[in-house]
């Protein structure tokens, strides 16, 4: 089930990883900017970082750290006034992606470049398979509700029937696995989350990629076993299954910028 401190507990640990890419390295624009979670430990490293993310946010009531809201298409800001923009787990819920390249290159200050967080073909794999396991999860609570509680015929008639309502909806809930970005579905994602399909589409976009490397953790979108489940088990599975997210650098070639 969905927690915002698991989750928060996960981006700190991944920010371990950014550090060196983002410290003592000039100001920088983190887009979509969530709780704030991120640019406030960033800040606290000693970032000049500031952060937007749209006004419909479902992080809003969460923000711990001042996050301005834009319109998700212009960015409020001048022409080159970034020496790096950031994104973690972001783009590929933008619609406009292409459009928006270009607004990204506009606020990069010349010699700029971007750092970004991506989920991978692996984590959309193994998402889909945790998406059946809280199912399970989901269902194993309802036929726990079944229990009878009490000898009378009517109760256990009626909660059988709430039981049977409940279980019905879950089923159809959770018959697909969702698509977690804003094209294709859960089975095209595989692909469309994987570093080749993100390489091609920074090069399409007039960016030359430096690095394209695993963050080295293993989590899914469903927080099956959640904080019980170690950093450092973690990281030693991902070797097995698949990093969550790669970091890619990216800088816009010369022509385009």
């Amino acid at each position: 089930m969905f927690s915002i401190e698991h989750l928060n507990r996960l981006r700190e640990h991944e920010l371990s990883h950014l550090l060196p890419y983002l410290v003592d390295k000039g100001r920088i624009l983190e887009i979509g900017g969530g709780s704030g979670i991120q640019a406030k430990r960033l800040s606290e490293a000693g970032c000049d970082i500031v952060s937007v993310d749209v006004q419909d946010s479902c992080y809003v009531e969460d923000r711990v750290f001042p996050v301005i809201d834009y319109d998700g298409y212009r960015l409020p800001f001048a022409d080159e006034s970034f020496d790096i923009v950031f994104s973690s787990n972001v783009l590929e819920h933008i619609p406009h992606l292409d459009r928006f390249q270009a607004e990204i290159k506009r606020v990069l200050r010349p010699g700029g470049h971007c750092v970004h967080v991506m989920p991978t073909g692996a984590w959309r794999t193994w998402t889909s398979v945790a998406h059946y396991v809280e199912f399970g999860q989901r269902v194993g609570q309802v036929a726990w509700q079944m229990l009878p509680r009490t000898l009378s015929p009517r109760a256990i008639l009626a909660n059988a029937r709430n039981c049977v309502g409940q279980l019905a909806g879950i089923g159809k809930a959770y018959l697909y696995p969702p698509r977690h970005g804003e094209t294709g579905n859960a089975l095209t994602e595989i692909y469309t989350f994987s570093r080749r399909y993100w390489i091609r589409h920074f090069e399409r976009n007039g960016y030359e990629v430096e690095e394209a490397s695993p963050m080295g953790l293993f989590y899914t979108g469903h927080m099956v076993l959640g904080s019980r489940w170690s950093m450092t088990s973690r990281t030693t599975v991902s070797r097995f299954l698949g990093s969550a997210c790669v970091l890619y650098r990216v800088r816009p070639r010369a022509d385009e910028h």
